[in-house]
């Protein structure tokens, strides 16, 4: 899969949670057994970040090597690896409730944490070789 097609496929992604999470905070909430107005709100601004990473994901998904894209792909790697084990170990705690609820998205962080480093890792090959 080209890289570009990969950007594009994460940006879906980041755009379809982070609207959910903007316009239907209960609902996805309910997807993991949880019901909290105070989370609400926090899911409704992890929903803006997730529509302004995923909007930048399509900005510069065409774009060439660079030390501005290299950034990028680290970061969005970083927040893959570093979501990754938060609902599991929320789960575990008893704070998540329903394991329906975390597997899609433990599934789509490997995914796409996988993703960002095969593409840094190729970057990183192309600009030293």
């Amino acid at each position: 899969m080209k890289r570009s097609t990969f950007l594009t496929l994460a940006a879906t992604v980041a755009l379809a949670v982070g609207a959910f999470a903007l316009f239907a905070p209960a609902m996805l909430l309910a997807t993991k057994g949880v019901s909290s107005s105070a989370a609400e709100v926090w899911v409704r601004e992890v929903g803006v970040i997730l529509l302004a990473v995923g909007a930048t994901a399509l900005m510069v998904r065409n774009h060439e090597d660079s030390p501005t894209l290299r950034a990028f792909l680290m970061g969005n790697a970083a927040i893959q690896i570093g979501l990754f084990p938060i609902e599991i170990l929320a789960y575990r705690e008893g704070t998540i409730t329903a394991l329906s609820g975390i597997v899609p998205n433990s599934i789509i962080h490997l995914c796409l944490a996988t993703g960002f480093i095969y593409y840094l890792a190729k970057m990183s090959r192309q600009n030293t070789g």
